[in-house]
């Protein structure tokens, strides 16, 4: 093995480092085309079969969270129905008046509650932003809905008042953001997006 008295640099091998603009013209091109491929559906890769939202029945699968009332079942984006849950950047004030993320606990209330089950999930509708509007179940049958609404971490929403029960339970139990002062998620979002 050759022992280098000299540290070889690039000048004494022959090889000359590319300028800097002809580098950056190379990064840009790549970038460009990844942005290109992400845009191309045939050029991305598979996620596995996607359910069709317009599609009736029922939806089965394991739950990804993706705020309190918003869960992703193999790429479909299911909205549970007939409920609201605080946004995941909405706060909540304790009765001393110190604030809390009552959006991102609600979100971590529904994952534990889930905890990995395979959900049922009847399709009731589809919303404007194209999300399955669901009542979802857990194997034993119970109604995840209702679970958020009567543990305090959603809200009763809709004309048909479905959970108002449920609703009137946390409150009087002073349950998840009934335990302090909250604005309802609807009005939340008026003043905030």
């Amino acid at each position: 093995m050759r022992a280098w008295t000299v540290r070889p640099t690039l000048a004494r091998i022959g090889a000359r480092p590319l300028p800097a603009r002809s580098l950056l013209v190379l990064v840009i091109l790549a970038l460009a085309a990844a942005v290109h491929a992400l845009k191309r559906p045939e050029l991305r890769p598979p996620r596995g079969p996607r359910p069709d939202a317009s599609a009736q029945g029922v939806i089965l699968g394991r739950a990804r969270v993706i705020d309190g009332d918003t869960i992703d079942i193999s790429g479909l984006r299911v909205r549970l129905q007939g409920i609201d849950a605080p946004e995941m950047d909405q706060s909540c004030a304790e009765p001393s008046g110190a604030r809390w993320l009552c959006g991102r606990a609600a979100a971590r209330e529904l994952r534990a509650h889930l905890a990995g089950q395979p959900l049922s999930c009847d399709r009731d509708d589809i919303d404007r932003y194209q999300r399955v509007l669901a009542t979802c179940a857990l194997p034993d049958g119970s109604d995840i809905n209702a679970w958020l609404v009567r543990e305090g971490w959603a809200l009763a929403y809709g004309y048909a008042g479905t959970y108002r029960a449920e609703e009137a339970e946390a409150q009087a139990a002073r349950c998840g953001i009934w335990s302090g002062n909250f604005l309802p998620p609807w009005e939340w979002r008026r003043r905030h997006m």
